[in-house]
């Protein structure tokens, strides 16, 4: 299992330079492509930043509304468990127009999808952006969303999370899923959180 230390930051004026950078580098149920992934992950005192960026030559973007089929299009992804000991967890799931898919489940059969609501505080955003190379996204997660289901939600110094960070995009030209920490099926399936990775709060 890989681990990775989620920053403390004193903002969401974030320096990424400063920030660990995570491989997205399991190719799984497909050739070897070469798109390529990173994930940078921080947080302060009202949210989590999760930045991710892909090397993709031939994008693909179609949906630009919430609960699209985004992982279908050029897609990155972020999934962590906010209960330590609980396999619960968050999806969060953007293609390069900022068209974000969220849900909260144990797995993809039970998966609540969640519509993010437009309030003060309280709404993800997935803030997306073109590169030389490909795409990035920055997700961010306030703790009043995540305290929507999980109402006692507050990180501590020491606190351990499990997650794991994700690119894909099933009907792109290059079809393709890999992850940060390897996924133990036969078959294409990223949500199984007993085959997260671990991340531990700054």
């Amino acid at each position: 299992m890989r681990e990775y230390t989620i920053k403390k930051v004193a903002s969401s004026d974030i320096d990424w330079a400063k920030i660990p950078v995570l491989n997205i580098d399991n190719h799984q149920w497909t050739e070897k492509t070469d798109i390529c992934a990173t994930a940078q992950i921080a947080y302060d005192e009202t949210a989590i930043y999760a930045y991710l960026t892909a090397k993709e030559k031939a994008v693909l973007a179609r949906y630009t509304t919430q609960t699209s089929p985004v992982w279908t299009d050029s897609c990155l992804e972020f999934f962590f468990c906010p209960i330590e000991g609980d396999l619960r967890y968050f999806d969060f799931e953007s293609n390069p127009n900022g068209s974000t898919f969220v849900g909260f489940g144990r797995n993809s059969q039970e998966i609540l999808r969640l519509v993010t609501v437009e309030a003060e505080k309280s709404i993800v955003s997935a803030e997306t952006a073109r590169t030389e190379n490909g795409w990035s996204v920055l997700y961010t997660i306030p703790y009043d969303f995540i305290r929507i289901i999980v109402p006692d939600f507050k990180p501590t110094s020491g606190m351990k999370i499990r997650a794991n960070c994700y690119k894909c995009g099933d009907e792109t030209e290059k079809p393709h899923f890999i992850s940060w920490n390897r996924i133990n099926s036969e078959t294409p399936q990223f949500h199984r959180p007993q085959d997260f990775g671990l991340m531990i709060f700054e």
